[in-house]
């Protein structure tokens, strides 16, 4: 048994009664929606036609948003139904990210995820959903697609079905009769600032952060874009009417809590590098400091990690009823795991144990390795970013660590009297670091792109909205500068300036890398 729905837009009037037969049965607030009707035009006045597309989960046969979800809220039925479970929700926004159709939303009212459900609750009792029986023009079909008698399976047999994305893999079991391509490809007809009936000076809800008025979200990410057309699209093609964009849903909690386990794992690592890999002989104060600032953003991260959720109350489920296939609990797992080796090694030297002090030191740097790198698989798996499934994210996560943990060396080596040695040995890391990040910038976004979404991406940091904060935060000031400064003087003062820009350079980068993917539309 496999459910699914077949959309004939050959049919389809546009007339949003699944929209509101939705809402109804299924008790949906106001400013989201599990089902709407997306309108396009193409054509010069008068030669012009609107097309009509319905847009909802599809219920993918290898769903990505099942695969990141930490807490299982999200699972996918023997029949094929990709179904969740508010109870266990808590609010990562993580499935938001992963579906590369932008379906699921935050529920304002109940701060857990929510999407299609297919009307479960109906089907289980011989009803069909709510928006099929509805229809007045039968342009929405719903059965069972492994039921070669059923309506729907028949007409996926017999006529030319479309999908949204068939390049992503995800196996999507929502077809479409006469799909329009300008429709279902979101960048063909992009969004304009505004249409004609749904223009809102702020959105809805959840979504009331979001001001769509000036084009930026509360987050300082660009919500709506300049339109940008696909190669071969259709000029004329534009998008007149569809729901409010959802903006940044991972805000500035998520690049600063990248940023705060960068400086954790970066000290750490760096401590592991000139003790255990180079025999420079740290003093004791500037080792107590690192294991300081490495206990202290630690902690930081989690505190953010935290914060970002719309259900924190609910943050212990990761622990306590994980999905190990996820990348969240494989990351919460790994920066547990780095907080006991911080531990274990603050307590060896405190009690004068060098074997486990050395012991801590070697586990601890592999835990900080994880920790600095962990991030890269998580934003890899969100598939519907297709700009985070760059080959070098791993290595651009590892470089920033290595930044921003060589840069809090600097700050706390200043603050304690580090030797010539150390700040030499630290210049060349911060040089070298620098001139590696420089590099994979450069690829990532002028490099060959596998889609129009990732090109998009790259072309809103070098040249969108988010250009000043990418070209003066993070190439100039956060990079060029501290690099000059790292190569050309060996004054302390000047290093540890070359340090605080460093800092602020992994910030701002975090920030454009997560900003960035999340202002290309899915829908």
């Amino acid at each position: 048994m496999n459910y699914g729905f077949v959309i004939d837009a050959r049919k389809c009037i546009g007339c949003h009664a699944c929209t509101v037969a939705c809402k109804s049965e299924n008790e949906v607030p106001l400013g989201v929606n599990r089902t709407w009707v997306k309108y396009v035009e193409k054509g010069s006045f008068p030669n012009t036609r609107r097309h009509f597309s319905v847009m909802r989960c599809n219920h993918c046969e290898e769903a990505p948003c099942v695969e990141i979800c930490p807490v299982e809220a999200l699972h996918k039925r023997e029949d094929g139904i990709v179904d969740f479970d508010s109870r266990r929700c808590i609010g990562c926004k993580a499935c938001g990210q992963a579906c590369p159709y932008g379906v699921p939303f935050i529920d304002p009212e109940t701060g857990t995820s929510a999407k299609c459900s297919y009307c479960a609750h109906r089907k289980e009792v011989g009803m069909q959903p709510a928006c099929v029986v509805i229809c007045p023009q039968q342009a929405i079909v719903s059965g069972d697609l492994d039921d070669p008698s059923s309506a729907i399976a028949r007409l996926v047999a017999t006529e030319k079905t479309t999908v949204r994305r068939p390049e992503k893999g995800t196996k999507p079991n929502v077809f479409y009769i006469n799909g329009d391509g300008a429709s279902l490809e979101p960048l063909q007809a992009p969004p304009a600032q505004a249409y004609h009936w749904s223009s809102q000076a702020r959105g809805v809800g959840h979504f009331a952060k979001y001001n769509l008025d000036d084009g930026h979200s509360h987050h300082g990410a660009p919500a709506v874009q300049p339109p940008h057309r696909v190669r071969g699209a259709a000029t004329t093609a534009r998008r007149v009417y569809d729901a409010p964009s959802k903006g940044s849903v991972w805000g500035w909690e998520v690049p600063a809590y990248v940023w705060a386990k960068a400086v954790s794992s970066g000290a750490f690592l760096t401590l592991f590098l000139f003790m255990a890999l180079l025999g420079i002989t740290l003093p004791d104060g500037l080792q107590w400091g690192i294991w300081g600032a490495s206990l202290l953003f630690l902690a930081l991260t989690g505190g953010l990690l935290v914060k970002d959720l719309d259900r924190p109350d609910r943050f212990a489920s990761v622990m306590l009823r994980p999905q190990f296939g996820s990348w969240l609990v494989r990351g919460g797992l790994t920066i547990t795991g780095y907080g006991a080796m911080l531990a274990l090694w603050g307590a060896g030297k405190f009690l004068g144990l060098p074997a486990v002090e050395t012991a801590a030191l070697w586990g601890g740097a592999a835990f900080a390795l994880a920790t600095a790198v962990y991030t890269a698989f998580l934003f890899g798996s969100a598939k519907g970013r297709d700009f985070w499934q760059s080959p070098l994210l791993s290595l651009h996560m590892l470089v920033n660590s290595m930044i921003a943990g060589g840069s809090a060396v600097a700050v706390i080596g200043m603050a304690t009297g580090a030797g010539g040695e150390v700040s030499g040995a630290l210049r060349m890391l911060l040089a070298g670091s620098f001139t590696l990040h420089l590099l994979i910038m450069a690829a990532d976004l002028y490099g060959k792109h596998p889609s129009a979404s990732s090109e998009r991406a790259a072309e809103i940091i070098r040249h969108g909205g988010l250009k000043q904060q990418f070209w003066g935060g993070s190439v100039v000031a956060g990079n060029l500068l501290p690099l000059a400064a790292a190569t050309l003087s060996s004054d302390p003062a000047v290093l540890a300036l070359a340090a605080l820009l460093g800092l602020a350079g992994v910030f701002f980068t975090e920030k454009v890398w997560v900003m960035a993917p999340q202002s290309v539309p899915l829908s």
